[in-house]
């Protein structure tokens, strides 16, 4: 990818981002920035297809001090390479969930 199609994925990444953050619909945003519906939901759609992976690594710290410790669930720590991680507690929400990976997806 160039220089100039990275520039722009990062460009609309962030204006993604800012308008889920926001909370204005689409047209609002979209009017405040000088921007056109269509651009955005289009960017939207290519940002959420790139965003799927189809594979997760996973590392599992230590399998003996989990199975030693009998007693209530605890939470999960998802890392993401790019730094930021997220606690999850037993009884998350799932969509939730997703959609908090989505937006930190986006802005990282």
């Amino acid at each position: 990818m160039g220089q100039h199609k990275e520039e722009d994925l990062a460009r609309w990444r962030g204006l993604v981002s800012e308008q889920v953050a926001s909370g204005a619909s689409v047209a609002a945003f979209c009017r405040d920035r000088g921007l056109r519906e269509w651009q955005l939901y289009e960017w939207k759609k290519r940002l959420r297809c790139s965003a799927a992976a189809p594979f997760i690594a996973v590392e599992v710290a230590s399998t003996e001090a989990a199975s030693a410790q009998p007693g209530p669930m605890s939470g999960l720590e998802i890392r993401h390479r790019r730094v930021w991680s997220v606690i999850v507690e037993p009884g998350f929400d799932a969509n939730h969930l997703r959609r908090l990976l989505a937006v930190l997806e986006m802005t990282s």
